[in-house]
């Protein structure tokens, strides 16, 4: 591998996450992947949820220019399942819930590339909390990102797992006007634990990867009309804390990003949304990243399934 390329698959050691849903510039949540009613928990009862989509994308560098022969296609299907219990803690009502995501994607690196298909992280909380009162609605959750997705030791172009553990407070909130306007938000913050395992190229040894925290939250605001809802949806992420290689900050030397390969993109585009009388909700999403430094920039298309059953 020649050095520009090791530098690169330095960079992408901290970007391909495939977690969630593919490559997100280090993250393992899926950036965008809450907008209608993100924070409105349903009434007690079992929930199936299934997010689909496709995100297209181009690495760029600390100053937002592109990363010539880095770039990522990815398909992605997570299935979700949500449990509402009965019991109330402080008030509000006691959830669960767990993601098992499936991705196909194809990342392109210094010329060449590698598609693979598999299992990615698996998120799940214990421990989610929602309250209501008129017109607000508001959760509080602990995820929890396990890294259960394929890991290639100094090839980020057949990885689609992190390789590491994260948890990440969060909260989320949901008004609801009379007049049929809804804007809500979910807020998150994401610690991250070092990956062991990272080498900078398939023959070197191996070294410990930290990537940054990270600070993120999905937006929406929508006008309703009966059982039809149509907006505006998206995302902002910011990475709070520096990539670190065995413990010292990456050097802006090892290629263009600036020092520490702090990550920050946001992203917007229109939404739409179905709800039928039995509670049975279907939206669609196109989020289009209007600015992206140290991670991919590109566009993502969601279609999305929540079903009481």
């Amino acid at each position: 591998m020649k050095l520009k390329q090791i530098c690169v698959a330095m960079a992408l050691s901290g970007l391909v996450a495939g977690g969630a849903f593919a490559k997100e510039g280090g993250d393992q949540y899926p950036n965008g992947g809450e907008n209608f009613y993100a924070g409105a928990l349903p009434p007690p009862g079992n929930y199936f949820l299934n997010y689909f989509g496709y995100y297209n994308a181009k690495l760029r560098d600390g100053d937002g220019d592109k990363v010539q022969g880095a770039s990522v296609r990815a398909w992605f299907d997570a299935l979700r399942y949500v449990k509402v219990t009965d019991t109330q803690i402080l008030g509000g009502s006691w959830a669960m819930h767990a993601i098992v995501p499936i991705v196909h994607q194809t990342v392109k690196l210094g010329g060449t590339s590698k598609t693979v298909t598999g299992i990615g992280d698996l998120v799940f909380s214990p421990l989610v909390v929602a309250w209501h009162a008129g017109s607000l609605h508001w959760v509080a959750a602990l995820d929890i990102y396990a890294p259960t997705g394929e890991y290639k030791s100094g090839d980020p172009r057949k990885s689609i797992g992190a390789n590491y553990w994260s948890v990440e407070p969060v909260f989320a909130a949901t008004w609801l006007g009379e007049a049929g306007w809804e804007v809500s938000a979910k807020f998150m913050y994401n610690f991250k634990a070092k990956n062991k395992d990272f080498r900078p190229a398939p023959d070197a040894p191996k070294m410990d990867y930290e990537s940054g925290d990270e600070f993120h939250v999905d937006y929406s605001a929508c006008k309703r009309f009966g059982p039809w809802a149509v907006g505006l949806a998206g995302y902002y992420v910011k990475q709070t804390t520096n990539d670190k290689l065995e413990g010292e900050t990456l050097s802006s030397a090892l290629g263009p990003w600036s020092s520490g390969r702090k990550g920050e993109a946001f992203a917007i585009g229109p939404s739409v949304s179905y709800t039928t009388k039995t509670g049975t909700a279907l939206m669609a999403v196109w989020q289009h990243e209007t600015q992206a430094e140290n991670r991919f920039r590109g566009d993502k298309a969601w279609i999305k399934l929540v079903m009481p059953f």
